[in-house]
């Protein structure tokens, strides 16, 4: 058994288990210098209190999540109310804004579950963010659909007109921009989303329209933004294209 101790970025040392020798000169050399993997281990899967970030900053759902929160956990049997971990931490980090160390000592306290099994809930999910956040969450996808349609160019517009690297938050906190893997709209690549909304069929230019509807507080309507609806052919339909569907009795015996 192999031990390496490998330093990343600016992040913790990252300790990789290996049987095979030739793998750990392959790794060395090619998938953990990547930039994936380098911007991987930027995320610190442990907690360090900061002043907006610590356990002695109060938290408890509102009234209104505290009614959504006692319907999520009746979806469950009562023996296994901690199933409702990852919607409640959820639920807390959509009233902050990020998922606090107040909000899952709160979830684990709501669910009996000893604290330490929600921050493993919490440091193993990438949707749950441990810092806080711009009030748009802008997630660009590089995945390899996306990058053979430019998602590169679009991440390069983003980072101009923001003057903001992935990983961090404009000066008035309204954007936070993060590159992330495939988040399943590869047939209307490239693709970005804010927060729950998807943005489609991207260019340099529609992307910078995007930008500034937010900026404005109006909102580009979701979706794609090349005209189409869905997922149909860019330049038009190519298949079924009759005015009227076709008589089944046309095509079985009138015998049957």
């Amino acid at each position: 058994m192999f031990l390496i101790r490998r330093q990343l970025s600016n992040s913790l040392p990252r300790i990789i288990k290996t049987n095979s020798p030739s793998f750990v000169h392959k790794s060395l050399k090619g998938s953990l210098e990547t930039s994936l993997l380098i911007k991987r281990t930027s995320i610190i899967s442990v907690h360090r209190d900061s002043s907006d970030d610590n356990p002695d900053i109060p938290f408890e759902f509102n009234e209104e999540n505290k009614v959504r929160a006692k319907e999520i956990i009746a979806k469950y049997p009562s023996q296994y109310k901690k199933s409702a971990v990852m919607p409640l931490l959820d639920l807390g980090q959509r009233q902050v804004g990020f998922t606090s160390i107040s909000v899952m000592n709160y979830v684990a306290k709501l669910l009996d579950m000893p604290p330490m099994r929600v921050y493993e809930v919490a440091t193993f999910y990438t949707m749950y963010n441990r810092h806080p956040m711009g009030k748009y969450n802008i997630q660009v996808c590089t995945t390899t659909p996306c990058q053979l349609c430019n998602s590169d160019s679009i991440m390069e517009t983003i980072t101009s007109y923001l003057k903001i690297k992935p990983g961090q938050t404009t000066p008035d906190k309204l954007f936070t921009l993060q590159e992330v893997e495939c988040l399943g709209a590869c047939a209307n690549a490239p693709m970005i989303a804010i927060n729950d909304d998807y943005y489609e069929d991207l260019t340099s230019e529609k992307v910078v329209e995007i930008l500034k509807s937010f900026q404005e507080g109006k909102p580009t309507e979701a979706g794609p933004v090349s005209g189409r609806k869905s997922i149909e052919p860019l330049g038009g339909q190519k298949v079924l294209l009759s005015p009227e569907p076709n008589d089944i009795r046309n095509f079985t015996r009138s015998d049957l």
